[in-house]
């Protein structure tokens, strides 16, 4: 007798539930027909998964050893189901994609409106967060795509396309840097930084940059966020750097932004997707939008 996906869910749902009514509730299905699946899946393990009594239903031994198992399993069956459904009918479907919060505020709404003129019935889930949140986001496969700044050494990562996108100081109108033509990085170190934190694809640049330099900024804040940043240099607590292709920097008219005139200034940005994952035919569509934006932005 052979597992099946009803008799997986069963298991799960009282487990989690700690009740067969309840779990009978969410599975829509009678009590008597849920514990006849329970009772199939007892007879192929070969033993009980449950302790029972008038008052609560617990989880055996085997039970709790089985469960971590069962629930992988399931996540695995349904994610299958979920990319041949979509490889059956690309016009239809959910990409789902993490990407740097400056790429996603910049360049992914006009990758979303192309793919979506082209797929109307094609819906986006968009998390917005850090390189490195997003690159675990692809390795867990909450994410079909990734859009990721700095060096990927996660195996389980593999790139589409590589680019490069280039860092520039931004600065008040009327601050010394503004009218410099070109800015190194002694030019950089002599003014107070507002840098982005720690585990930021910009912060790592930056950082990099710097040591090789042997420079040791001053450091007067470090936000999450580049809009927070760019408020923070609007109130004069420092300069910051950010990517050029950075939207958060033509938001502020009394802000300017200028080159670094250093290569080692440049955050090298990739298209990623989880290494050895086909990718449903929504998504590859997606991947090529976002590819060719990348070129023409690089």
């Amino acid at each position: 007798m052979d597992l099946n996906l009803r008799d997986i869910r069963a298991f799960i749902a009282v487990a989690q539930t700690g009740s067969f009514t309840r779990a009978a509730t969410r599975l829509h299905l009678s009590q008597p027909a849920l514990t006849v699946q329970i009772r199939r899946l007892e007879e192929i393990v070969g033993t009980r998964l449950f302790d029972r009594n008038s008052r609560s239903v617990a989880l055996t031994e085997v039970g709790r050893e089985l469960l971590p198992l069962m629930q992988k399993s399931l996540h695995d069956m349904e994610r299958v189901l979920h990319d041949a459904r979509a490889l059956s009918d690309c016009a239809r479907g959910r990409v789902r994609v993490a990407a740097l919060p400056s790429f996603a505020s910049s360049v992914l709404p006009d990758c979303i409106r192309s793919l979506s003129q082209a797929m109307p019935s094609i819906s986006f889930e968009i998390r917005d967060v850090v390189a490195s949140v997003v690159n675990q986001l692809v390795r867990n496969e909450e994410a079909d795509l990734g859009v990721t700044g700095g060096e990927i050494a996660d195996p389980s990562i593999e790139v589409i396309h590589a680019a490069n996108d280039r860092l520039c100081v931004v600065c008040p109108s009327n601050h010394p840097l503004a009218t410099k033509r070109k800015i190194g990085v002694d030019d950089i170190v002599a003014h107070p930084l507002v840098l982005t934190a720690t585990g930021t694809s910009v912060r790592a640049v930056v950082d990099a940059a710097l040591a090789e330099a042997g420079r040791a900024p001053v450091i007067n804040c470090e936000p999450t966020y580049m809009m927070t940043a760019v408020a923070m240099v609007r109130a004069r607590l420092g300069v910051t750097i950010l990517p050029a292709s950075a939207r958060e920097i033509r938001a502020e008219r009394s802000l300017v932004a200028r080159p670094i005139d250093d290569e080692r200034f440049l955050r090298p940005i990739m298209l990623v997707k989880k290494r050895g994952r086909g990718l449903p035919r929504a998504a590859e569509a997606f991947a090529e939008i976002v590819v060719d934006a990348l070129k023409q932005g690089s």
